[in-house]
């Protein structure tokens, strides 16, 4: 099993103004709020209370960034799809959200994460959409796969990967049995290798 780099939380923030430096190589990971974020997220880095889970929908409210070294961070973004809370929270969530995604120049791809069972909901294909405008890597993982028959999971995968079409990858994902993590964690690290490249290559121009 590879292992992932040590990362410790950095800063959560309400407003684009409180972004972190905008340097190095970012991971953003995205999803409804009942997909299975937050648990996917501490099983990637390997660590068990990184992101809180919680059996209440919504709960992280600010994107909250985590730093694997001064150069590197990963981004956990607002869980969308929440239900219970007021509309105008929805829409600062959104905007916040959408900002993110359109101005971070370090952002290296996105990982964005929905349930297995209910993929490609509208609310994923509005992430979609705002990352395929900014031509950003993007890796689905299909959570809770532990939920479905083997016959059914590979359906369902092959039906997702057929729906978004290249240059989008997807993998089926289970936090309770560990179920794709090794694969999850080789996509997060090449896409924080790739854009400390891409960024070396600019400097060199």
């Amino acid at each position: 099993m590879p292992q992932f780099p040590p990362v410790e939380f950095l800063t959560s923030s309400w407003q684009p103004h409180q972004f972190p430096a905008d340097v190095g190589a970012e991971v953003a990971f995205a999803g409804r709020s009942n997909a299975g974020k937050s648990s996917a997220l501490n099983a990637i880095t390997g660590r068990k209370d990184l992101a809180r889970t919680s059996k209440t929908p919504g709960r992280t409210q600010l994107i909250n960034f985590f730093a694997l070294n001064d150069r590197q961070r990963l981004a956990d973004l607002p869980g969308y799809g929440y239900a219970k809370v007021p509309e105008k929270m929805r829409d600062h969530w959104r905007q916040l959200m959408e900002r993110y995604v359109e101005t971070r120049e370090s952002l290296g791809g996105v990982v964005i994460v929905m349930d297995s069972r209910h993929p490609l909901t509208d609310f994923d294909l509005q992430m979609l959409e705002w990352t395929g405008a900014q031509s950003l890597p993007v890796h689905l993982l299909l959570t809770k796969a532990d939920k479905l028959g083997r016959g059914e999971s590979m359906a369902t995968l092959k039906k997702v990967r057929t729906s978004v079409g290249d240059g989008v990858t997807a993998q089926l994902f289970s936090a309770v049995n560990k179920t794709g993590v090794d694969e999850a964690r080789k996509e997060v690290l090449k896409m924080l290798a790739g854009r400390a490249q891409r960024a070396s290559d600019t400097t060199e121009i």
